[in-house]
């Protein structure tokens, strides 16, 4: 396309953009006005996509930052040939594919869910890595950012790392409109002010005019041909660029345009430009996925080992089983163990240091490729990355989660470090799978099954060495439960997951010498939880008391308490769980202080027992 059309191509996708907000009653348009000739330029000129073939292995890929300027993305689609007028119209209505912020579930050209500003980048630094360190292919990575959310300390996570890596495969297109949703943004116009931070952090720069469309087309040349490192263009442009009554204007963020008729007449009126976007050139194959036969590590029982250290000598054996096993850290990974993995598959470990959020984003861009990640760090520092958490099941992504050190178990560090919301946190997850092990061979067995799974999938460990309970042949189905201890003459059940199944048992043993037998359940399936085997043991034993190294709110008793949520009667049930603020202490007395070692769950128990005789 030559100038003119570019500039023909830019209208029509701002035409589209109010014409789609004005049939919704709602939606961003103006947001959506500012970067059109940035993404006219780009469809027209520099992406290579097969539409037809959105899984391509040599497709660009394409994240849209910026979500809400998702009226842009669907005009760019018409424009494309994918999405008709008539689909156009249906956006943000009920059952349509076009939703207020787009989503890969029913668009193939998704990429990634975006909306919760800040995140497209640091995704994109992952969808990259995967083309440069995973992959060996030549697509490009682009991701259209807003001035915004350039204030999300994420955006920087992103910054350093795709530095750090020298993604040149990697450019990030930022429209500077100036304003943001309640005013201006804190450095507005001023180009200069975002190039520096971007140069501190070792990336190329490049500022441009974003509404003249032939310079915009140079720089995206020149984002191309930069080797060595990722390139940021920085694009000054006008909200709601091409209608005066919108141009530059506040307090218009995320409202149609007042009077949409007499803006499409001020843009020139309605167009239906079609254009083929280039292909990408032809490519091998996505990245060949060897197997192998999967030998996990075998301990024995009564072996001391802790699950942290199962479950990264699982990890090392699952990689030489699977070729598409990628594991992403947080620089702890002698800690959690996750190094086993690094020194066996070096090729295949993402070293994200301390950005938590830049991690998790890694995984979920890296699974965009088709690659099966295990993100690890301490679940205490897990709650630095919920919204990335969160986004990743509104995309679908299938990733798999390591939290170690989790509880008041891990002794002296102090509260600090102790993961003691990361259950409640990964329940809440939309589709998510919740494991607690509470030995090697149970770690080990579930540590493969997450790469089976679907979605988001959280795997809790511990720092302690534990007593191993079950031989290597037993099996631990997702959704499953182990009887460790169970007779006809059960006077309650204890519940219990990880390091207090072991208090658990050593309560039980307390108990049956005073002439109280108890039933102990090892709930390793946090979510989803073994209703049939809750329920059974309300019914034989009639009491139920849950013990969990975790708050109270949301975490293991409360996914007991689902196992009843049927309106069915709720057992008697007595909650044991951290309640106290932890300091410095060694791991038994930091139990003992919380009321959940096996001296204190003993106690509970007779006290249960004495009142269900009374009455």
């Amino acid at each position: 396309m030559n100038n003119e059309q570019l500039t023909e191509l830019a209208q029509q996708l701002r035409v589209d953009s109010v014409r789609a907000a004005a049939a919704a009653g709602s939606g961003h348009p103006t947001s959506s006005m500012s970067a059109a000739d940035l993404m006219a330029v780009l469809l027209a000129h520099h992406l290579r996509y097969d539409f037809a073939r959105p899984q391509d292995p040599a497709n660009d890929r394409f994240v849209l930052s910026k979500g809400h300027a998702s009226p842009l993305l669907y005009a760019a689609y018409k424009a494309a040939g994918v999405v008709d007028d008539e689909e156009l119209l249906t956006f943000r209505s009920q059952g349509s594919r076009l939703e207020g912020h787009p989503t890969p579930r029913q668009l193939p050209w998704v990429e990634t869910a975006t909306g919760s500003l800040g995140q497209g980048l640091p995704v994109g630094v992952g969808i990259a890595l995967a083309g440069k360190r995973l992959d060996h292919a030549d697509y490009r990575v682009w991701v259209l950012c807003g001035d915004s959310e350039l204030a999300e300390g994420s955006v920087w996570e992103a910054a350093e790392h795709a530095a750090y890596e020298n993604l040149d495969n990697l450019t990030a297109v930022v429209d500077v409109n100036r304003l943001g949703q309640r005013g201006a943004t804190r450095h507005g116009h001023d180009l200069d002010a975002y190039a520096r931070r971007f140069k501190a952090f070792g990336w190329h720069t490049v500022e441009v005019e974003g509404h003249d469309v032939e310079a915009v087309d140079r720089a995206f040349g020149e984002a191309r041909s930069t080797t060595g490192q990722p390139t940021v263009i920085l694009a000054r442009t006008l909200k709601g660029k091409g209608v005066k009554a919108t141009e530059d204007r506040e307090g218009l963020h995320g409202k149609p345009v007042k009077d949409a008729d007499e803006a499409i007449e001020e843009l020139g009126g309605v167009r239906d430009l079609r254009m083929t976007v280039q292909s990408p050139p032809e490519a091998r194959a996505l990245h060949s996925v060897p197997t192998g036969t999967l030998e996990l590590p075998r301990y024995e029982k009564g072996d001391e080992v802790a699950t942290r250290n199962a479950f990264g000598e699982a990890l090392a054996a699952l990689g030489h089983a699977r070729g598409d096993v990628v594991v992403v850290d947080g620089e702890v990974g002698d800690s959690t163990r996750a190094e086993f993995f690094a020194k066996e598959h070096p090729e295949r470990y993402i070293e994200c240091y301390i950005a938590e959020q830049q991690m998790i984003a890694a995984a979920v861009g890296v699974a965009t490729r088709g690659w099966v990640p295990y993100a690890s760090t301490f679940a205490a520092f897990l709650s630095r990355a919920h919204d990335f958490v969160r986004m990743a099941a509104v995309s679908g992504a299938g990733i798999c989660v390591n939290g170690s050190h989790a509880g008041v178990s891990i002794g002296q560090d102090g509260p600090s470090q102790m993961g003691l919301e990361d259950l409640a946190m990964f329940r809440s997850v939309y589709g998510s799978t919740v494991l607690y092990p509470c030995d090697a061979n149970q770690t080990a067995k579930l540590t493969a099954a997450m790469a089976g799974l679907d979605g988001i999938r959280y795997l809790r460990t511990s720092r302690g060495e534990a007593p191993v309970l079950y031989g290597p042949e037993e099996e631990f189905p997702v959704g499953g439960s182990k009887v460790l201890r169970s007779s006809e003459e059960d006077r309650l059940t204890l519940v219990a997951a990880g390091v207090t199944v072991h208090e658990a048992l050593a309560a039980a043993d307390s108990l049956a010498e005073s002439g109280i037998r108890v039933r102990v359940v090892d709930l390793y399936s946090v979510k989803p939880v073994d209703r049939r085997t809750l329920r059974e043991a309300a019914e034989q034993t009639g009491c139920l008391i849950t013990v969990e190294d975790h708050h109270e709110e949301g975490g293991l008793g409360d996914a007991v308490l689902d196992a009843f949520g049927d309106g069915r009667p709720v057992p008697r049930l007595v909650r044991l769980a951290v309640r106290n603020m932890p300091g410095s202490a060694s791991p038994e007395e930091q139990l003992h202080a919380a009321g959940i070692d096996a001296e204190s769950i003993a106690a509970a128990a007779r006290l249960l027992v004495e009142q269900a005789v009374v009455r």
